[in-house]
């Protein structure tokens, strides 16, 4: 490729292109997003996409969706101290990390966290992908390590989550999220319900589900878990777990 010789005005002109775009990190040959807090916004500037290449402004005001996948090494392990410990129907070797951008109840975009299982870790970054190309907001995405591994906390947070070592709401048997197989959605516009229990109790004003708001589960979203073979807990006979979408339907 043959070189340009570029005067100083335009030199210092794509230095500043080049210093306000953001940093991409890569994972398994995936664009993803820089490494910020849970919640922080992702933003592209006016005129660029999240990979730097110019686009129309009125198609920039959001990056495009990124996301990486990783083992849990031993860092990782010791902040799940609360999610995972010796006895787990799963061993931590059979978890991914996930960071993924989504599109927040603040019409901005965010970088979240989740655990799910090896094998459903790809077909889950599709899922929320989906998501966010519809622009369905979700209101954080922490794992439930912030909580100290407590789903009562996790919910009354509005936290969507995965991977978390505990019984089913209820019983005495495992979760489907104690095999990364299961995945909580805006847990207050989308409740656990049974009979007169509804969890969390900030889900109240969510369990009539018509007119459908802010942060209630979509068909679009629906159809995105059913397209990777997952359940919807909101079809559930003797429940209504609006909230809940799970590989074993349980």
């Amino acid at each position: 490729m043959r070189a340009h010789r570029r005067g100083p005005a335009v030199a210092a002109a794509t230095l500043a292109l080049i210093v306000g775009l953001p940093l991409l990190g890569t994972d398994v040959g995936h664009p993803a997003g820089a490494a910020l807090a849970p919640g922080d916004r992702l933003q592209a500037p006016v005129g660029t996409t999240a990979t730097g290449t110019l686009a129309p402004a009125s198609t920039a005001e959001l990056p495009t969706f990124s996301y990486s996948i990783k083992r849990i090494g031993p860092v990782r392990a010791e902040r799940m101290s609360h999610t995972w410990r010796p006895g787990c129907p799963i061993g931590l070797g059979r978890l991914r990390f996930l960071r993924m951008t989504y599109y927040g109840f603040d019409t901005e975009a965010h970088q979240g966290r989740m655990v799910v299982r090896r094998r459903w870790a790809e077909p889950v970054v599709e899922v929320f992908r989906t998501a966010y190309d519809a622009r369905f907001p979700i209101r954080r995405m922490w794992l439930v390590d912030r909580y100290e591994g407590s789903d009562a906390k996790s919910m009354d947070a509005n936290n969507t989550s995965g991977f978390n070592c505990r019984l089913a709401e209820g019983g005495s048997h495992w979760s489907q999220h104690a095999y990364g197989a299961a995945i909580d959605v805006n847990p207050v516009q989308n409740p656990y319900v049974k009979g007169d229990i509804v969890l969390p109790e900030a889900g109240e004003d969510y369990v009539e589900r018509t007119p459908r708001r802010k942060g209630m589960v979509t068909r679009k979203v629906r159809r995105a878990f059913t397209d990777i073979g997952w359940s919807w807990g909101g079809d559930f006979e003797t429940l209504k777990d609006y909230q809940h979408f799970s590989a074993s339907g349980g």
